[in-house]
């Protein structure tokens, strides 16, 4: 259900009330099935990750239910060559069919970054025109986007839920693992033994550009590396969409 502080919920949006309801009873697994399988109002849907520090499981998951899924990596050009190899072994591992990187148009980036400092100047710049803009350019075939954000990243991810509608990129968000614990990651991680990101053994529970990315100390919170000592908390690919239109498990 809606929550009371957004706005009305537009008529897309309410004529698939039913497939809410139905999606909203299913556990991970069943839930994820039912959209890779297509049998929802919402048509093909694409995957974005990170190839970060918990990607793996989505990923295995998605891998093991429909390998030719579509699998957007956004090469940011500034990623740790560690996550570059671990994609590439995620994706070898998995047999990701449907893989696909993107990054930011050669016309784009001489207009906004030719020289690659405007992270230094302005992150929040950089991040929209190397993350949001090429995110919203992959995004126009789907009928919406599947992400691995989980509600105990932080205080700014605490709204999350399974399925929202997101104005951002008008299209439909599913967030499958929102409810999941640190905990229950590091269960299903150790059950299927799946590879580590070989940052997180260094101190990097969360990783994003290598620029922008600095170890956490004991006792910080896990996204405390992500653009040290800056006003900054999220790249902007995941800001709270305003509708929500179903509720966690």
């Amino acid at each position: 259900m809606p929550h009371s502080s957004v706005p009305a919920i537009p008529a897309a949006v309410s004529a698939k009330s039913a497939a809410f309801e139905a999606l909203g009873s299913l556990d991970t697994q069943a839930f994820l099935a039912r959209l890779l399988s297509q049998q929802t109002p919402f048509g093909e849907l694409a995957v974005v990750s990170s190839f970060g520090a918990e990607s793996a499981v989505l990923l295995h998951l998605v891998a093991t239910l429909n390998s030719q899924t579509r699998v957007v990596f956004l090469d940011t050009g500034f990623h740790f060559p560690e996550t570059l190899a671990y994609r590439d072994e995620l994706i070898d591992r998995f047999g990701l069919e449907g893989a696909q990187i993107i990054g930011i148009d050669p016309l784009s980036e001489k207009r906004y970054d030719e020289a690659g400092t405007l992270h230094q100047r302005d992150p929040d710049r950089c991040c929209a025109v190397r993350k949001v803009q090429v995110l919203k350019r992959a995004l126009r075939p789907y009928g919406g986007w599947i992400s691995g954000q989980k509600q105990f990243h932080s205080t700014e991810r605490a709204w999350l839920e399974r399925v929202e509608w997101d104005d951002i990129y008008a299209t439909w968000k599913f967030n499958p693992l929102a409810d999941w614990s640190a905990d229950r990651i590091a269960s299903y991680q150790a059950e299927h033994r799946l590879p580590p990101h070989p940052l997180v053994s260094e101190g990097f529970p969360s990783i994003g550009c290598e620029p922008c990315t600095s170890r956490v100390m004991g006792g910080e919170d896990i996204r405390a590396g992500r653009w040290r000592g800056q006003d900054k908390l999220e790249c902007g690919l995941h800001r709270n969409p305003n509708v929500i239109a179903v509720s966690s498990r």
